[in-house]
């Protein structure tokens, strides 16, 4: 009869390799993920260029925003454009304007600049949608979650502890994006 220690042994070696394998998994995953963003910033990139070469002003790109990072080149809008609903969240960078988000991300850092700035600390988002007026069921509190997510992994907000949101730091004002 094996014995208990051993037995115990090999449910935790079965359990490591299994994490293991999970984690070269997760990393494979990552790589594709990263590949795939990358062909898709080329892709918007391109349209952005063509939507340019045949805009009815020419291609003329005076009163338009200029960006440097090619990943915000499809998200920054032109400046007669306001932000749409479904609009992609661009990376943060120092100087840019909470306008480039859609109202939702605007409300969801607005809420947090305002627990900031009265040294209230991170907000949930079950916090969140009640702080909305939403009903806090699942659909609603996991709709915000996602965009918190999205925030997080752009650098507009950090997460220091799970599913508790605050602003990243450098990201203050609604204005200015500093």
């Amino acid at each position: 009869m094996p014995s208990v220690v051993g037995l115990l042994e090999q449910h935790e070696l079965a359990a490591r390799r299994r994490v293991d394998g999970l984690r070269e998994e997760a990393d494979r995953i990552q790589a594709e993920l990263a590949a795939a963003e990358e062909e898709w910033q080329e892709w918007a990139i391109a349209r952005r260029r063509v939507d340019t070469v045949l805009a009815p002003h020419g291609g003329n790109t005076a009163g338009r925003e200029v960006t440097e990072d090619p990943r915000d080149a499809d998200v920054l809008p032109k400046l007669w454009d306001a932000a749409k609903p479904k609009s992609q969240v661009p990376v943060w960078r120092q100087g840019l304007a909470w306008s480039v988000l859609s109202v939702d991300y605007q409300r969801i850092l607005t809420a947090l600049a305002d627990r900031a700035r009265l040294h209230q600390g991170p907000l949930t988002c079950q916090e969140l949608a009640v702080m909305f007026g939403l009903d806090a069921v699942p659909a609603k509190v996991e709709a915000l979650r996602s965009k918190a997510k999205r925030l997080v992994a752009r650098g507009w907000l950090a997460e220091q502890q799970p599913g508790r949101f605050t602003l990243a730091a450098g990201v203050s004002k609604p204005g200015g994006g500093s």
